[in-house]
């Protein structure tokens, strides 16, 4: 059973940074792509970042662009999303989902996903 356990979420101030963590169980990085997703309350869920396991191909949303890396292990099945100049518009839960067979930012054609963690920027 494939499944998706993200760590690494918190508070912040804006202009902070924060790295989280996406660690797959069940199924190896090298076949399977992984995005990264958020949701602020009362919003819907919004694409950040994924990355195709086939070549390492990375995308990211408009709205990160610049201020956000995604990257993987796969030695460690981990995959990893470095924030940076957060702002406070980036609050949301932020998940981790995974698919054999999509890549994109479509969070509908993702069929796992991770529990979510937290990350909060404000002064």
């Amino acid at each position: 059973q494939l499944q998706l356990v993200e760590s690494g979420g918190g508070s912040v101030q804006p202009g902070g940074s924060l790295r989280l963590s996406c660690i797959i169980s069940g199924f190896s990085l090298d076949y399977i792509n992984i995005g990264w997703f958020r949701q602020a309350p009362g919003k819907d869920r919004e694409g950040v970042s994924y990355i195709r396991s086939s070549d390492g191909q990375i995308s990211h949303a408009n709205s990160v662009k610049g201020r956000v890396t995604i990257s993987r292990d796969i030695a460690n099945n981990t995959v990893y999303l470095q924030m940076s100049s957060l702002k406070p518009e980036d609050t949301a839960v932020y998940y981790c989902a995974a698919d054999k067979h999509y890549s994109g930012t479509w969070y509908g054609l993702y069929e796992y996903w991770g529990q979510g963690t937290q990350v909060t920027v404000s002064s």
